[in-house]
């Protein structure tokens, strides 16, 4: 009897070290995004679920029911910040309060490198992913908050960060390349909102918005008459629509454009505030910013240079 009581006791015991050595970090991220850094940053020590999929705007994102269970079974949740989010205030203080790691991802970095937001002085501009050299930072941050929340296993996550930081930099080279080819009066970048601040600073793009930093705000009539101006004087020949914002605005300054005399082309869309399709290149944060960097530059007369590691296949995570 006593032999048997010590097998079975070893058996248990067995199951429960398989099972603590499979246990993930249960991640939710509230953009496609922080949830592809986490993804990559995690390996197989976390599951990750991501809020806002393709072609959500997360300035407008009221968080449904399963979202709020989502987030309070998590163990980490992964935000944005900077008012992104500005509607999941109140779930994260509940979060926060059931002990569960909350961390607002891209505050860490510094207030003066952060624009901003044109309409509300105090506010930023939350779009810092828009540049690659500072997302890698937020790379850097994710995998601190991992290695708070799981000890064992910080050291492969800061590994892991210094990986994916590195493929950040041949990117935002990439980028860097791609933009310089366009002739310099036609490195302005028109979209319909204005999400690409960041962009345009690191890459050299003067950026042109119908609309403000958050979707929420409205254009005018005056808005899209002076990026007609613009346009037609400077003989622009391409705008941009966006995965997660209508295009209504963008081909009304088109139109204006047609009839002062002045052909205007869609260049192509844009991923501003969403990834693209789960299991595409675009469906991850590396394939969405190499994406708008290669559509950018070749509609507005530039060139795309093949660089190792960067035109790579890459799939999201379905």
């Amino acid at each position: 009897m006593p032999l048997r009581c010590s097998t079975c006791l070893a058996v248990i015991a067995a199951i429960l070290i398989t099972s603590l050595a499979g246990a993930s970090v249960k991640i939710v991220a509230t953009t496609g995004m922080i949830g592809d850094v986490a993804r990559n940053i995690g390996g197989s020590n976390v599951t990750v679920k991501t809020l806002m999929g393709e072609g959500v705007d997360p300035h407008l994102y009221t968080p449904r029911a399963s979202d709020v269970r989502s987030v309070l079974g998590a163990d980490v949740i992964l935000y944005n910040g900077l008012m992104l989010e500005g509607r999941m205030g109140e779930v994260f203080k509940k979060a926060s309060e059931r002990g569960i790691i909350v961390t607002p991802v891209a505050e860490v970095v510094e207030q003066s490198y952060l624009m901003p937001d044109p309409e509300d002085a105090d506010h930023p501009d939350p779009h810092v992913w828009m540049d690659v050299k500072v997302w890698g930072r937020v790379a850097g941050e994710i995998a601190r908050v991992l290695g708070e929340a799981d000890p064992d296993n910080a050291a492969a996550y800061t590994r892991r960060a210094g990986e994916y930081q590195a493929k950040l930099k041949t990117l935002d080279g990439f980028i860097r390349d791609s933009i310089k080819s366009v002739p310099e009066n036609q490195r302005v970048l028109v979209t319909a909102h204005d999400a690409f601040g960041y962009f345009g600073r690191a890459y050299g793009v003067e950026v042109m918005a119908i609309q403000g930093i958050s979707t929420e705000s409205e254009a005018g009539l005056a808005d899209v008459n002076s990026l007609v101006d613009v346009l037609v004087e400077r003989k622009i020949p391409a705008v941009f629509v966006e995965s997660s914002v209508p295009d209504k605005y963008v081909r009304a300054v088109i139109e204006g454009a047609a009839a002062k005399g002045h052909e205007v082309k869609i260049g192509g869309e844009l991923f501003s505030d969403a990834m693209g399709r789960p299991g595409t290149h675009e469906g991850t944060y590396r394939g969405m910013m190499q994406h708008n960097g290669e559509t950018i530059a070749k509609a507005l007369g530039g060139s795309v240079p093949m660089v190792v590691g960067v035109n790579v296949t890459e799939s999201s995570a379905p």
